[in-house]
């Protein structure tokens, strides 16, 4: 039975209105109730403490409290995930996957694709740690089994989220769906985000390979030599998309004497991610490492689906993928696609000619490893054990990660999946110029990737080879390469696939680091030196603009001299006004800032009128040197006629469209209803929004996207940690929930919650309560 316990809602009828639920519920779901149970606790914000003896109890009340929260967003990326969205939205429709968004039918014959390939079957076939460990398993068959216990409960028809309330997509999920969900986490650096190139193979030989950008995120660990305290401390600040099935859900598991681990964790998935537990914190930030390789293919001539390896020729594999497409008058047809693959990988349909074709080898293709290697993270007592759990599963996708531990360590690796290409053998194999991905000469095994003996898997790096850095004050990274990781202890020796050094950093890691030195010093007015958990909060959403600081003094002395300047259509604007308000600005980017957004339309017009550039270069006064790379480029070339123009053209829009000059991010950047402080990585800010438009004409962004999503501080000390946390878009896609925009409001106006981790706190919040899933 179930059992609510609040205070102001009586047991008795709680219980009777379950137990005629329960009636109602079918026999298979009846049945795995049989075998598991958990309580449910709910503190503020709606925030759920999962208590239960063992991993498939966890996974159970893990998967229907996400149920109640969040059962539409899943049952969409289900439909996803099974390749079934033509049959219910038509194949010209978008996706619903947030980082990739392609047309349906594209995702589905991808999909389909990876399910005709058979790579999930063979995985979960393997034995740990090349497959799911005994607890994973359990733990994910838990979670399915309370996610449908709470569809059978309500009802389709009586969901809370109208959303897909009644919706005939909506139905019970599988352990399959969650472990297809897994597998496409990992690929998410990799296979996942070449949808098109994958799905349209042979048909587009003109497009150039398109690959979609991953997430970003900002993360500091802080060591005892860097607090006021002597503990260590962790900030997490991970930028991943407001909206759809790659929202963090934030959670705390506990199974007593086994696991109490509490932090972020991704739609659908039944651990922590990014969290802590009594003594260890962790985060993780994208990697820059290469997790993938193309090779370019040498076709038999005269026959465009066969391939030369070493002078002989190997035919391409071919799977036959069918999708179910529904028109706009409800028919409903089949599409029948065929994919080709290789021994590298799956071909691609960009670039394929009657000479050259290229493949796809992705590092994590087959890769569920990390899913057992957070649930070991999840309980290592210190950082020795933490990287023993890394070192064993060798799972890491596709990020970095920073940790820290209650005796006041810290640590930096590239523990990430990544091909084992030498500098050797990539300038040897090179077969064409890209400024992004490495392309390989596929048409010798000379190229093939190597192996390193401490490997877990064939083909990749082991962790001798991975780029690591332990510290007792600081190692920070904002999805840079690891080079200045701590710019005190530069690292260099890795392989030129794990990322580059000596290279121009962008503004937001030079404002991360900028940060850390002056609250060292005690330069940032935050009190003394050391970081404290107050200073640490204050610091990570101070909404600092370090463009404004390095090149507002420079536009405000050609505002002196030049207070009429020419737009790029030669009409002369006077921009007096504008000079006005960027003088007077607070150079931050808060609610009521007045000045930021006429700053950052300034700021993305500097590359000219046509392009909006986050990575401007020509106009700094002083250009980047690599020896001084903390303080370079910087400067303002007022000589540069970009830079008029720039503001010009500027001010010329703000005016034609009546937008007030003194236009605040309050006033132009909202989620829902909620106003959204901050602004964008390319001018410098560290806890980033990106709306991925341009101001419109009514002044206004469209809704902000991605950005800072779960920012959590920990101080960990001997009685225990001591967290801050705020979920930026809330718990609850459901926009009839109380917890849909409360933790937005909380992010609009700088608040956060002060975590419940231990039994006392969480027992003291006044409205707890409590549901008791038992057989």
């Amino acid at each position: 039975m179930i059992v609510t316990r609040a205070r102001r809602l009586a047991v008795p009828l709680v219980t009777a209105l379950v137990g005629a639920l329960l009636v109602l519920a079918p026999a298979p779901v009846r049945a795995a109730a049989d075998r598991y149970s958990a309580d449910i606790r709910r503190t503020e914000y709606g925030l759920p403490h999962i208590l239960a003896k063992d991993h498939g109890g966890l996974g159970y009340g893990y998967g229907y409290a996400f149920a109640q929260d969040n059962l539409c967003v899943m049952a969409s990326w289900v439909l996803t995930l099974r390749g079934e969205r033509s049959r219910y939205f038509g194949a010209e429709a978008m996706s619903d996957d947030p980082v990739d968004p392609v047309s349906n039918l594209v995702s589905d014959v991808y999909y389909r694709g990876v399910q005709a390939s058979g790579v999930l079957r063979r995985v979960l076939a393997r034995p740990a740690p090349h497959g799911p460990g005994a607890e994973l398993r359990a733990l994910v068959d838990g979670y399915v089994a309370g996610f449908n216990r709470y569809l059978s409960e309500t009802g389709v028809d009586r969901l809370p989220d109208p959303t897909c309330r009644g919706k005939e997509w909506v139905g019970p999920i599988t352990a399959t769906d969650v472990w297809t969900n897994l597998l496409d986490l990992g690929r998410l650096g990799g296979s996942s985000s070449f949808k098109e190139a994958i799905a349209a193979a042979g048909q587009t030989p003109d497009q150039p390979v398109r690959r979609s950008p991953a997430p970003g995120s900002n993360a500091y660990a802080i060591g005892r030599e860097a607090t006021r305290d002597g503990h260590g401390m962790l900030l997490a600040d991970p930028h991943f998309p407001w909206n759809g099935s790659r929202r963090f859900y934030q959670v705390h598991l506990t199974i007593p004497g086994v696991l109490d681990v509490s932090g972020g964790s991704l739609y659908g998935t039944p651990m922590v991610q990014i969290g802590h537990n009594a003594t260890v914190a962790w985060t993780h930030t994208v990697s820059h490492a290469q997790h993938l390789t193309l090779y370019r293919l040498k076709l038999v001539p005269g026959l465009r689906t066969s391939y030369l390896v070493d002078g002989r020729a190997e035919p391409m594999g071919r799977q036959e993928v069918s999708v179910t497409v529904r028109d706009a008058g409800g028919a409903t047809r089949t599409v029948t696609t065929t994919l080709f693959t290789s021994r590298y990988g799956p071909v691609l349909g960009s670039g394929w000619t009657d000479r050259t074709a290229l493949a796809l080898a992705d590092a994590n293709a087959a890769n569920l490893r990390f899913a057992d290697e957070w649930l070991a993270m999840a309980v290592a007592r210190d950082l020795t054990e933490l990287r023993r759990a890394q070192d064993t599963h060798q799972g890491t996708p596709f990020v970095y990660t920073l940790a820290a531990d209650v005796k006041g360590g810290t640590y930096f690796a590239d523990t990430s999946v990544v091909p084992h290409v030498t500098d050797e053998q990539a300038e040897r194999c090179r077969a064409q110029d890209d400024p992004e991905l490495l392309v390989l000469d596929g048409s010798t095994s000379a190229c093939l990737w190597g192996r390193d003996a401490d490997a877990v898997e064939p083909g990749i790096f082991g962790p001798a080879a991975q780029p690591r850095l332990t510290r007792a004050d600081y190692v920070t990274n904002a999805n840079a390469s690891p080079w200045l990781t701590n710019p005190k202890a530069p690292l260099t020796d890795y392989p030129r696939v794990y990322g580059d050094v000596h290279t121009e950093r962008d503004l937001r890691t030079r404002v991360g680091l900028d940060m850390i030195t002056r609250r060292l010093s005690g330069g940032d007015g935050l009190g003394a030196p050391g970081f404290t958990l107050e200073s640490l909060w204050r610091t990570a959403t101070g909404k600092r603009n370090l463009g404004a600081e390095l090149l507002r003094p420079g536009l405000r002395a050609l505002c002196r001299t030049r207070p009429v300047m020419t737009s790029s259509d030669g009409e002369r604007i006077d921009v007096r006004g504008a000079c006005a308000t960027l003088a007077a600005w607070d150079g931050r980017a808060r609610l009521d800032s007045r000045g930021a957004i006429l700053w950052r339309e300034f700021f993305l017009r500097l590359n000219g009128p046509h392009r909006r550039s986050d990575k401007p270069t020509s106009w700094w006064k002083v250009p980047f040197d690599p020896e001084r790379p903390l303080t370079t480029p910087r400067g303002l070339d007022t000589a540069n006629p970009v830079v008029t123009t720039a503001l010009a053209d500027t001010v010329r829009f703000f005016t034609a469209n009546g937008i007030p000059l003194t236009l605040t991010p309050g006033q132009a950047q909202r989620y829902g209803a909620v106003p959204v402080p901050g602004c964008t990585e390319g001018e410098g800010c560290f806890d980033r929004i990106r709306t991925g438009e341009p101001l419109g004409e009514d002044g206004r962004y469209p809704e902000v996207n991605t950005g800072s999503s779960f920012l959590m501080a920990v101080e960990l000390t001997p009685a225990g940690p001591r967290t801050r946390t705020v979920l930026t878009y809330s718990l609850s896609a459901n926009p009839a929930s109380p917890y849909h925009a409360d933790q937005t409001e909380l992010f609009s106006r700088g608040g956060w919650v002060t975590e419940r981790f231990t039994e006392a706190e969480i027992r003291a919040f006044p409205r707890l309560t409590t549901t008791s899933l038992r057989p």
